[in-house]
């Protein structure tokens, strides 16, 4: 497919996981494509590499400004980098809550910030948030991260209703439990990672992990001109966790 020719897109976090998979899609679909990320290296050819730091604001103004000087504008913004967390509302200590959100919401406003200047300059401009399932479904041990992509959740529809009028959609894709480096370290601190897994795979109804392909797909069609017509809308890509309800075995 070619449905992103000529377009160009900025994906945060996209030297890793869901990024890496959703910047190589889009540029395989005919985007000229940069990614921001702590370590860019991770980003293969033709991606065009920048380090950045969406938890502080002298980086993120600085990277924004270098990736839009490669691109020459911008069409496309994925906020996806984030970062995971564990426990109940009890769980660590406030400084905990402040990186995450710091990263997970506030990254996510710095990065957009900077970029909507040449958003509205494009007559195909959209945003995409990776967000979570566990902004709509509540699940145990994930207080943090839940309030952390609740927020992006809610800052997508407000976005979108506040840009309309610009030209530029706003949409967030909801991931359920994804097959990314950050389970494989969540599985190799498991007391048992086997029964972990098959715990895992269970909560949603297909029985098994999504592939951060998946996700890049539903990414890349919210990101299309294609897509013209989506604004203000949530895509959940999690098994049929959200919707599903199944009867115990």
């Amino acid at each position: 497919m070619t449905d992103l020719d000529g377009l160009t897109a900025l994906v945060t976090g996209g030297a890793s996981g869901i990024g890496r998979a959703t910047a190589l899609l889009l540029a395989e679909r005919g985007a000229t494509v940069a990614v921001l990320d702590l370590d860019p290296s991770g980003a293969p050819d033709p991606l065009l590499r920048v380090r950045a730091d969406v938890a502080d604001d002298a980086s993120v103004a600085s990277a924004v400004a270098e990736a839009l000087d490669r691109l020459g504008g911008l069409d496309v913004l994925v906020n996806n980098a984030g970062i995971g967390a564990s426990g109940t509302v009890e769980a660590g200590g406030l400084d905990e809550w402040r990186r995450v959100l710091e990263v997970n919401l506030l990254g996510t406003v710095r990065v957009t910030r900077a970029a909507l200047p040449a958003l509205r300059a494009s007559s195909a401009a959209s945003i995409v948030m990776v967000g979570s399932i566990v902004a709509t479904a509540g699940l145990p041990e994930r207080a943090l991260y839940s309030a952390s992509k609740g927020a992006v959740t809610a800052l997508a529809r407000a976005m979108a209703a506040d840009h309309v009028g610009e030209g530029i959609r706003v949409n967030c894709v909801h991931p359920g439990t994804v097959d990314t480096p950050w389970i494989g370290r969540l599985l190799d601190a498991a007391t048992d990672p086997d029964a972990t897994l098959t715990a895992l795979r269970a909560r949603q109804p297909l029985g098994r992990l999504v592939s951060m392909d998946e996700v890049a797909h539903a990414v890349a069609y919210l990101a299309s001109p294609a897509a013209a017509s989506v604004t203000g809308t949530e895509l959940a890509v999690d098994g049929g966790m959200a919707g599903l309800r199944m009867p115990r075995a």
